[in-house]
């Protein structure tokens, strides 16, 4: 990819292509999620979320840095960490408040955050602060924790990949291998836990910003063996597709995810670089321009993700109150139809809402008396 660009077609596309899946992959009954990362990998649209916020990460700090300064670029990521911090309070409030009314219409879908509602109810005040220092995570809220954390890190992690890269690969991987151990340390309420582990999700993230800021797949599918590493990779791809089709297709103990074990950090990066190379190819940037509308849902990645989870979870418990938990194919494709075309409304009308709120406020200041 290009490093003259500060804003990268490829990049959205990416963005807003993984923000997609992740509201089918929580809808049960969905049935574009039976062919979706997920169904033939051993990893998911997590790893990609993560590895892109790496990406994204690093090509925003350094243009920032580039056009002001490192100094406006420090503070313009502490200030991002509290706006991920604001975004899991308003996630987790309307996981909440979703929860409370399908439950008050009788809809009854597997997800709804009963349990917190239930602890809410009872303990109002212990609830609200359990929340607030992330000892209690909301369904769907749980990503945006590691995230505020990862941004906050953004200052320290960024000069290291670029001055030292091998030193913050060697920390990050050093990090991640002792990151089970140290998971319980983490705050939560009773009963409560992180679905993702910082200290092993980082990883990725590390893997992401080393991949914008050091040219790690120029100079490796450049060697004269680079070709061993796409039929690496393609052979990586084609067993972890054979075990999850044919050998295991249950779904893989939670701790693998929480922790980020090595099958699905492998797996992960087995197709990164072969997406890497498609990417080299031009067919990335040819379908960014064919479909300009997933584009405009990644260029709106927190406001589009926290309408996601919105979204998830209505369709998912409607469609599951009304097939009785049962797969049905005309309402899962119906249902997969509304949470994407949702989510692109909401993609399409942040701007121009957000300037109409402008204009509503300057002529309230103009009309003050």
């Amino acid at each position: 990819m290009q490093k003259s660009q500060s804003r990268l077609i490829e990049l959205d596309f990416f963005r807003g292509l993984v923000l997609l899946i992740i509201v089918v992959d929580h809808i049960g009954g969905s049935i574009l999620s039976r062919i979706t990362l997920h169904a033939y990998a051993l990893c998911d649209a997590a790893e990609v979320f993560v590895f892109l916020g790496g990406f994204a990460t690093a090509t925003a700090y350094a243009a920032l840095a580039e056009r002001r300064s490192e100094a406006s670029a420090r503070s313009r990521f502490l200030r991002r960490s509290l706006e991920i911090y604001r975004a899991f309070l308003v996630t987790a409030g309307l996981m909440l408040l979703v929860s409370a009314v399908l439950t008050a219409f009788s809809i009854d879908g597997p997800n709804l955050a009963t349990t917190d509602l239930d602890d809410l109810m009872d303990a109002p005040v212990a609830a609200l602060r359990d929340i607030l220092l992330f000892r209690r995570q909301p369904y769907l809220a749980s990503v945006l924790p590691m995230y505020a954390f990862f941004a906050l890190l953004a200052p320290l992690i960024l000069p290291l990949a670029r001055r030292q890269p091998w030193l913050l690969l060697a920390g990050s991987v050093a990090l991640w291998a002792g990151a089970p151990a140290i998971v319980d340390y983490l705050p939560a309420a009773p009963d409560q836990h992180w679905d993702f582990n910082p200290f092993a999700w980082q990883l990725l993230f590390v893997f992401g910003v080393l991949a914008r800021c050091q040219p790690v797949y120029q100079r490796a599918s450049t060697h004269r063996l680079g070709w061993l590493v796409s039929v690496l990779a393609f052979a990586v791809v084609a067993a972890a597709a054979y075990y999850k089709l044919f050998i295991e297709t249950e779904p893989l103990d939670g701790a693998l995810k929480q922790n980020l074990s090595y099958l699905r950090a492998v797996n992960f990066l087995a197709i990164a670089w072969l997406v890497s190379n498609l990417i080299q190819l031009g067919w990335a940037r040819k379908l960014a321009q064919w479909l300009p509308w997933v584009g405009v849902i990644g260029r709106k990645g927190l406001l589009c993700f926290i309408a996601g989870a919105v979204i998830s979870l209505v369709v998912d418990s409607v469609l599951y109150w009304a097939t009785d938990g049962y797969l049905n194919y005309p309402l899962g494709l119906v249902a997969d139809a509304v949470a994407v075309g949702a989510l692109f409304a909401v993609a399409m009308l942040a701007e121009p809402l957000k300037r109409l709120v402008g204009r509503l406020s300057a002529l309230g200041l103009r009309t003050w008396p």
